[in-house]
């Protein structure tokens, strides 16, 4: 069987022309039954793929202006656009990371009081009255220094009484 490029063309064309129409139907019906209108929606109610309708302008157009119209049936100040219900979710999402955002500071302050809590039950940690104990250790301190001038004062006695008993000593064996 033989063709002739006359006739693929044509069949081209045709094949073309069934696919406009059936998007251009679609777009209606969808128009009517009140449906979101979308090149997606479009596509799948006509049974076409996207980039059908992307690369041709007459139809991405007709698509964009059918969708940004109101449904049949409603006022224009009972309509909820679709660029009012996307400011609406952009402003709930932004409603929903500030909790978000406070929560995770609060968990790092609740781990941080966590672990110093940890790090004091277990004895690792310097205590809480530092301030009372380095006063104290600084009265010890004192404290043995004072010893320690006391005993040299006492040992020196204790020499001194040793050599005058020594030379009571010396005396009494002479």
């Amino acid at each position: 069987m033989t063709t002739s490029p006359d006739h693929l063309a044509t069949a081209r064309a045709a094949d073309s022309e069934r696919r406009r129409s059936r998007v251009l139907k679609a777009l209606g019906q969808l128009a009517t039954d009140g449906e979101e209108i979308s090149v997606s929606s479009v596509a799948r109610a006509a049974g076409v793929h996207r980039s059908l309708i992307h690369r041709h302008d007459d139809l991405h157009a007709a698509v964009l202006a059918r969708a940004a119209e109101p449904p049949p049936g409603t006022t224009a100040g009972t309509q909820v656009s679709r660029q009012s219900l996307l400011a609406d979710v952009a402003n709930l999402t932004a409603r929903n990371s500030r909790p978000s955002a406070h929560i995770a500071r609060l968990e790092r302050r609740l781990s941080g009081a966590l672990g110093q809590a940890a790090w004091k039950a277990s004895g690792l940690g310097a205590p809480a009255d530092v301030e009372t104990l380095t006063r104290r250790v600084t009265e010890l301190e004192q404290q043995i220094l004072d010893l320690g001038a006391d005993l040299a004062e006492r040992d020196e006695d204790l020499a001194a009484a040793r050599g005058a008993n020594r030379e009571l000593m010396a005396r009494v064996n002479r």
